[in-house]
């Protein structure tokens, strides 16, 4: 494989996230979402449950229609009992053995004889049984990965907007933005971990630290790491001395020697503590987010949210430490970059571009 070089081409900007839609209920059960800076009602009637992912949101209403709501007017999606999954920008509904799919409004039937499937940020990956195969749907467009006269797997690992599977032949291959890209002959299992548009592996035949990047297969180590995490075009691991490491657009960063006793990784973030102290690197720039271990965390997007010392929340968002609110074990997501705080009475703190909005 190519060594990595001090500088890479990348064919494109780094993803940017928006966020329309931050569901929430009422102590009536109400749907609310906050969007473009308000607080709006979605609907007259109590919700039986909801499913949310950055920008759409799938909900059972009171007449148990199925229904998803992206920041437009609510779209009724079926009206019998479904099996519905929600990622960041898409929505699947199985009736029965049929799986559908809605992205951006668009409606389609994916297979009307599914087997096992997931649903990510971009990307469907099913198995239709109709012709024993293992396709995805990104982009508007289906994809054929694997077909067998036999057993259907799934790929061995599923990603954001990448896949890296092993087809009928024992050949490893890597699928990303509707291309497919040659590995290398299955020799030993191939152990993958990913995030966004990237993924790292243990090279069993050449014994190096390898990563996906950009159409090019590239090394990162001469050797196999232990532990190794990625998220939106990089990936941390502890190298051969314990350090914490960093590779991002071509470069390796050292982001701690002293050892880090917990830390994760989770698109535009990596989180980790050392000494008693939590730190973050966001988009390149290391913060340090508390002179003491928090005991809770969430990382999304280019936002770190988490439990204060006064068991309440504080996020980092725009490289700047916030405090939301002191009220003790006040329940927080992410969606997008804003934090939604549920407070007790039912009613919330939305953090967005720094600022605190409450209901």
């Amino acid at each position: 494989m190519k060594r990595i070089l001090l500088f890479v081409l990348l064919i494109s900007a780094a993803p940017v996230w928006s966020q329309d839609v931050l569901p929430m209920l009422d102590f009536n059960n109400l749907m609310k979402s906050f969007e473009n800076g308000i607080f709006r009602s979605i609907g007259l009637q109590p919700v039986r449950e909801f499913e949310a992912g950055d920008n759409v949101v799938g909900y059972y209403d009171w007449r148990n229609n199925l229904m998803v709501h992206n920041g437009d007017n609510p779209e009724q999606l079926a009206n019998v009992e479904a099996e519905y999954t929600v990622s960041d920008f898409l929505l699947t509904w199985k009736i029965a053995t049929t799986l559908n799919l809605w992205d951006k409004g668009d409606k389609r039937t994916l297979t009307f004889q599914i087997g096992q499937y997931q649903v990510t940020d971009s990307l469907v990956v099913f198995q239709d049984l109709r012709f024993n195969t293992v396709s995805v749907y990104y982009n508007g467009e289906v994809h054929e990965l694997i077909a067998s006269s036999i057993d259907l797997h799934m790929p061995e690992f599923i990603g954001e907007n990448i896949i890296a599977f092993r087809d009928n032949g024992n050949f490893y291959k890597v699928f990303w933005r509707g291309q497919i890209y040659e590995l290398d002959v299955w020799h030993k299992p191939y152990i993958f971990q990913g995030g966004t548009d990237m993924v790292a592996f243990n090279d069993p035949i050449n014994g190096t630290f390898a990563i996906f990047e950009n159409g090019q297969f590239l090394d990162v180590e001469s050797f196999h790491m232990n532990n190794y995490k990625v998220g939106n075009r990089l990936v941390a691991y502890e190298n051969l001395n314990g350090d914490l490491m960093m590779y991002q657009n071509g470069e390796i960063t050292q982001l701690t020697n002293f050892g880090a006793s917990t830390w994760e990784v989770r698109d535009n973030v990596v989180y980790w503590v050392e000494n008693g102290f939590a730190y973050a690197n966001i988009d390149g720039k290391r913060i340090e987010v508390a002179k003491y271990v928090p005991k809770d965390f969430k990382l999304k997007n280019s936002t770190l949210a988490f439990r204060n010392l006064m068991g309440g929340v504080s996020a980092v968002q725009d490289g700047k430490v916030v405090e939301i609110t002191n009220q003790l074990d006040a329940p927080f997501e992410i969606h997008g970059n804003s934090v939604l705080v549920e407070l007790f009475n039912k009613t919330y703190i939305v953090l967005q571009n720094g600022r605190k909005y409450q209901q």
